[in-house]
C-alpha cells in the first residue's frame, strides 16, 4: 500500500499541505500519515536551581496532541475514502519528518510554518526535508 507523510504544525501553510496530501492520497489510493513534531525550544524550559519559569514538557506534549487530534477530527468528509492516521513525535520537525518518511512514497510539507523569516522562499524545515528525505518531497505554497 502506498504511503504519504505530511508535516503539520497548525500553521496556514501546514493546513494547505494537509489538504494537498489528502487529495494526493485519494488519487494514489494511499494511506496518509499526519505528523506533528514538538520540542522544547531554547528558553522554554528554565528551572535550574529552582529559579525561573518551569514548563512541564508533558503540558507541551498534551497541547500538541490536542491540536493534532482536533485537526484530524475536523477533516470530516474531506478525508472520506482515505485512511488517515496521526503521529506526534518529540524532536526537531525536519528530522522527525525525514525519519517518518523513510518508507513513504511522498513527503508533503508547507513552504512556511510557525517561526522563521517571512521573506524566505522556503522555510528551514521544508528546505531540510527537500535535501534529506529518501522519497520525493512536495512543498506546498500558501496562496497569497
Amino acid at each position: 500500500m502506498a504511503k504519504i507523510v505530511v508535516g503539520f504544525d497548525g500553521s496556514k501553510g501546514s493546513q494547505e499541505a494537509l489538504y494537498f496530501a489528502l487529495d494526493e492520497a485519494r488519487l494514489r489510493e494511499a494511506d496518509l500519515l499526519v505528523v506533528m513534531a514538538w520540542c522544547l525550544e531554547a528558553g522554554t524550559y528554565i528551572g535550574v536551581g529552582g529559579y525561573g519559569p518551569h514548563i512541564d514538557p508533558s503540558v507541551l506534549e498534551q497541547s500538541a496532541r490536542t491540536e493534532l487530534d482536533h485537526t484530524l477530527g475536523a477533516l470530516g468528509d474531506r478525508a472520506k475514502g482515505v485512511h488517515v492516521a496521526g503521529a506526534l513525535r518529540l524532536g526537531q520537525a525536519a528530522q522527525v519528518l525525514v525519519e517518518e518518511a523513510g518508507d513513504a512514497d511522498l513527503l508533503v510539507v508547507g513552504s512556511r510554518g510557525h517561526g522563521g523569516f517571512a521573506g524566505l522562499l522556503l522555510g528551514s524545515v521544508s528546505h531540510q526535508c527537500a535535501l534529506h528525505a529518501s522519497c520525493p518531497v512536495v512543498v506546498v505554497h500558501t496562496p497569497s
